[in-house]
């Protein structure tokens, strides 16, 4: 990839980052995080954690996924962090907003969240992806790399979504063995 193209690359990320930043958001209440990883080291960290959780779990996908991030050229990752429940009550978590609080998994992400922050969390994504497709970057939304920079702490989320970015002859991230 020649330098002009990789600085495309890495302008659209930062664009995405904005994109996710001014999604609206329930309540006005913003607890989404965005972080954009554009150094090779990094993004192998997280690529060869993904191998590990494959190994784990026996979940050959999350290394497939793995092989796409080591190709891309930068990583954008949204999460939510949860600031507490939106306050409206509605029974969308499964709880009530005065007992949601009570942590009961962290496994792969922590939960429960507040429907509406996980709903947050989805036009956040859309809007990033947006910019993306927008500007001809190839993306794909991975809940794998998400569990890897989640579990690496690169980012502080309770719910983290990775989208890799590249820009090559053929989309890397649909174009691959299942």
């Amino acid at each position: 990839m020649s330098d002009v193209e990789r600085e495309g690359v890495l302008t659209v990320a930062r664009l995405m980052a904005v994109a996710a930043r001014t999604a609206p958001k329930t309540r006005g209440i913003d607890d989404i995080v965005v972080e954009v990883i554009e150094d090779e080291e990094t993004l192998k960290e997280i690529a060869d954690k993904m191998d590990e959780i494959a190994e784990e779990k026996g979940a050959p996908f999350f290394s497939r996924d793995a092989d796409c991030l080591r190709r891309s050229e930068a990583l954008v990752l949204i999460g939510v962090k949860s600031s507490g429940p939106c306050g409206l009550n509605c029974g969308m978590c499964g709880a009530d907003c005065e007992t949601i609080e009570e942590r009961t998994s962290d496994v792969e992400f922590a939960g429960p969240l507040c429907g509406f922050k996980l709903i947050d969390l989805g036009i956040a994504l859309g809007s990033a992806a947006k910019v993306a497709s927008d500007h001809v970057v190839d993306n794909r939304l991975m809940y794998t790399i998400g569990v890897a920079a989640r579990a690496l702490g690169v980012v502080d989320a309770d719910v983290v979504i990775g989208v890799p970015l590249s820009a090559t002859g053929k989309n890397i991230y649909f174009d691959r063995e299942s």
